[in-house]
């Protein structure tokens, strides 16, 4: 079930609000219940064969957690955990890349590629991965409660099971076993019904507004066509839009579905278009993936404890990793090198200046902006690999993106430039027929949307008040002219938003992540 479904909207979350808080008079235990049997049922609504494969993992992995924390000696658990990841990991790579594998054998082989008739199960990395910090955490000791009702719910819970955030234990069972969490609360109804409009307003009128000009774009290498650098630009831009407002709707949905219960999930997107280098970038995008990655394969690597050759490494094989998990393809994992090549250039530049005497605190409003430009090209052109269907067609764009398939403007602007057209064309610039593809609307989108990234506040600067989230930033600066209260003017704001957004779920579309 969509997040941007009138069957979500108008039946599933009232009937799911509605009821929790009922049975919640009756029994906190009842109610925590029902939220996990409302999520089953969300879950399948895509296909309800694979409720039972979800099913099968909670119960498999809680009783290997409480295995593990019964058992007597560290070996033993040691040895628990070793098998009950791998299960884990098998199963995801049965799904998720069994297609991949026998692919790239038949090729080396030099045969055509059989394909295993597998469908990816919605969600299954995410839910995958929040087992497996479960696990981990039993291990190390950190789990507390072992109550199956509540284990059901951090698992399954609705708001986070199809695309994240990636739950800790830790974070989510103290909530569940509070008695506030099971009265409701009108500010956090309002907070998180506004959080959720806005997230719903991202990703029905931005992303899927700009995505129409994605797939055109992308497909013109496939199509014989070596995109020019207006179009190879535009493509790029459209994409890095569109997965910007798609993900981080899908974020602040889930954040504002989860507060209307009393719930608060982390953060796991914060304006990472600002960023002002890589590191900081992974600091903002995919914020819990990137705490899974660090917490749960770069520490134990070793990190950066064995030397800087060593922390190279280890960030190469996580960040290949990374991009492997989205996706079983060679361009995810180019892209997860190619994010890891950006992390090592940007520690050792970091680790030249240390040496060269240089404050890293210390910097300039010019030279914030300029790192903030070169960090925002280097991310487009790793969208470029990872939007791509295949290594030819990144190819393609990316040297479109350099020029080097030429630049030409479309033929429509050389008559409506008028004198300005003429002079450009007798001055050497090229006017060819552009196939409809760059339209001067997506240019207005480009921009438009260029400036929310980079200049407008994001969702929770403008809810800080309410600390909708957990893992908010220290240094966050609460949004000022825009900054939310539960007034009648913010109610009537976010009452435009929502119904500009449900007038235009006809042209409803599953978000990005899903996929993932």
């Amino acid at each position: 079930m969509l997040f941007n479904s009138h069957a979500f909207i108008f039946l599933f979350l009232p009937v799911a609000f509605a009821l929790f808080f009922l049975f919640a008079r009756v029994s906190t235990l009842l109610a925590a219940g029902w939220l996990a049997a409302a999520s089953l049922f969300f879950y399948g609504w895509w296909n309800p064969a694979y409720v039972a494969l979800l099913l099968a993992s909670i119960v498999g992995n809680y009783f290997a957690g409480m295995t593990i924390a019964r058992a007597r000696d560290t070996a033993s658990k040691k040895h628990l955990l070793i098998a009950a990841i791998t299960i884990n990991l098998a199963l995801l790579a049965y799904y998720k890349y069994s297609n991949f594998f026998l692919a790239n054998v038949a090729t080396a082989l030099g045969s055509a590629p059989p394909q295993a008739d597998i469908i990816l199960p919605l969600g299954i990395s995410f839910f995958t991965f929040t087992q497996i910090a479960f696990l981990v955490d039993t291990y190390k000791g950190k789990v507390q409660e072992y109550n199956f009702v509540h284990y059901c719910l951090f698992v399954t819970y609705f708001p986070h099971l199809i695309a994240g955030p990636i739950l800790h234990h830790a974070e989510m069972m103290p909530q569940f076993a509070r008695a506030e969490t099971y009265r409701m609360q009108a500010g956090n109804v309002a907070a998180g019904l506004t959080i959720f409009f806005i997230g719903l307003f991202k990703k029905v009128m931005l992303a899927d507004g700009i995505a129409v000009y994605v797939s055109p774009l992308f497909g013109l290498p496939a199509a014989g066509f070596a995109p020019t650098f207006l179009e190879a630009w535009g493509g790029a831009l459209a994409y890095t839009f569109q997965l910007y407002f798609d993900f981080s709707g899908y974020s602040d949905m889930a954040v504002g579905l989860s507060l209307m219960f009393g719930v608060r999930l982390p953060i796991n997107f914060h304006s990472p278009y600002k960023a002002l280098n890589i590191i900081d970038f992974w600091r903002r995008w995919h914020i819990t993936l990137s705490r899974f990655l660090r917490d749960y394969l770069y520490v134990p690597l070793g990190g950066s404890r064995r030397g800087p050759s060593r922390r190279y490494i280890n960030l190469l094989i996580t960040m290949l990793l990374g991009g492997l998990w989205h996706g079983a393809g060679w361009t995810f994992v180019l892209w997860g090198l190619l994010h890891g090549v950006y992390l090592c250039m940007n520690h050792c530049w970091r680790a030249l200046r240390v040496r060269m005497g240089h404050d890293l605190q210390r910097t300039t409003r010019w030279g914030d902006a300029l790192a903030c430009v070169l960090t925002f090209a280097a991310v487009v052109a790793g969208w470029v690999v990872f939007r791509a269907d295949s290594m030819a067609t990144a190819a393609a764009m990316l040297k479109g993106m350099a020029g080097l398939n030429g630049f030409a403007l479309p033929d429509q602007w050389l008559a409506k430039w008028g004198a300005l057209g003429q002079w450009l064309a007798a001055n050497g610039v090229a006017f060819t027929d552009a196939r409809g593809l760059v339209p001067a609307g997506l240019i207005n989108w480009v921009v438009i949307l260029l400036a929310v990234v980079w200049f407008a506040p994001n969702t929770q600067q403008i809810m800080a008040q309410c600390e909708p989230a957990l893992l908010l930033p220290r240094d966050m600066k609460p949004a000022r002219l825009l900054a939310w209260r539960p007034t009648v003017t913010f109610a009537l704001i976010a009452a435009m938003i929502a119904l500009a957004s449900i007038v235009n779920l006809h042209r409803q579309s599953e978000f990005l992540y899903f996929q993932f």
